[in-house]
């Protein structure tokens, strides 16, 4: 699959990295990323998700390659294809938008209404060596349209667990039109989330890809799901939201 020479891994990262298996044949691997490891190369010097994926390297010297990324704070599900033609198959499957993401999030008050659609334009800007996407009108040049369908599933007095449903992909989109409804997400200081929630520390992004249904090279679908991470089950808990 790569050309790349291989990483040196430790055996802790081999270890780790294997744990994180949700489903594997001879066409996918799918995992449960965890928060706060990079899906490909970024400014920090540390290894990837990308590079973590020469612990499947086969025998022929050839690797699985990711078929979509999660922003570095974002936990969850994560697919990769093991072979050329399953990463051919998937890339076009996921440019014809046959993919079905959901994820769940933590906002510190329930949206209104319950349930909605959020269609706001995005426009990406680069800001030093970081890039934003900010909400804009459909008239902006560069505008990028965009697509987030939400759910509420529980709230309290403390905050809100909620369904996120991306019909585009846009770089951190879910997140951008949450805040645009005045709704950030906990932990997202960049889109004006705050570091806490129900009274505790939430000192990262809570947003979790906690299922993707995908089509599969042998035919039909295949749904993953990856439970929660504990630090977001904690403070759900705490806020009384099951």
């Amino acid at each position: 699959m790569s050309d790349r020479q291989p990483v040196n891994l430790t055996e802790d990262e081999i270890a780790a990295v294997r744990s994180w298996v949700l489903l594997e044949d001879p066409h996918v691997l799918v995992l449960n990323k965890p928060s706060g490891l990079s899906s490909q190369g970024g400014r920090i010097k540390a290894h990837t998700l990308d590079d973590l994926l020469w612990a499947f390297m086969r025998s022929n010297g050839k690797r699985p390659e990711l078929v979509h990324r999660l922003d570095r704070d974002t936990s969850g599900v994560i697919l990769a294809a093991k072979t050329k033609p399953a990463a051919g198959f998937l890339g076009k499957a996921l440019q014809a938008k046959r993919f079905r993401k959901t994820y769940l999030a933590l906002l510190s008050a329930a949206p209104e209404p319950a349930a909605g659609t959020v269609e706001t334009p995005l426009l990406r800007q680069e800001v030093g060596r970081e890039s934003y996407m900010r909400a804009v009108t459909a008239d902006t040049p560069g505008a990028q349209a965009a697509l987030s369908r939400y759910r509420t599933l529980a709230k309290s007095e403390d905050g809100a667990l909620v369904e996120l449903d991306p019909a585009t992909g846009r770089m951190h989109q879910l997140r951008v039109h949450m805040a645009s409804i005045g709704r950030p997400m906990a932990g997202d200081a960049r889109y004006g989330g705050a570091l806490t929630f129900a009274g505790k520390a939430a000192p990262r992004l809570m947003l979790h890809a906690a299922k993707l249904v995908f089509p599969h090279p042998e035919g039909g679908y295949r749904t993953v799901e990856a439970p929660v991470p504990e630090d977001f089950e904690a403070l759900k808990v705490a806020a009384g939201l099951g």
